[in-house]
């Protein structure tokens, strides 16, 4: 069975591409275009990964990964984050609510497989 990535991004390039390269890697893709529904996706699929937006409408990015990590049933899921807000404090914020990794935008997508692939062997 394959794994199954949630996408929780509101930029439509963005998504397209992450969603066309991670198919073809031979992930299963889920797709939030703001926080809410990242949360609800979450809850009832149970991904295997997150890339997580910061900048998402209704919930922010940092929101989700908190509530997320307070859920005893999601507890286990990786987080990556997946943001334009690279800098140290945002990056630490991030982290300290219990995100497995950061990776700023713009980004290398075999970077991005690479720390996916990673993330995932955890």
């Amino acid at each position: 069975m394959s794994q199954t990535v949630l996408i929780a991004d509101d930029e439509p390039n963005i998504v397209i591409s992450l969603e066309y390269l991670l198919q073809r890697e031979g992930y299963r893709v889920l797709v939030a275009r703001d926080g809410q529904e990242a949360l609800d996706q979450a809850e009832q699929m149970h991904p295997d990964i997150v890339l997580l937006d910061v900048m998402l409408p209704k919930v922010s990015g940092f929101e989700v990964c908190q509530k997320l990590r307070e859920n005893p049933a999601l507890s286990r899921m990786r987080i990556l984050m997946l943001t334009a807000k690279g800098r140290d404090v945002e990056m630490s914020k991030g982290l300290a609510l219990g995100a497995d990794a950061y990776v700023t935008k713009p980004f290398s997508t075999q970077d991005l497989l690479a720390q996916i692939r990673a993330q995932l062997e955890r």
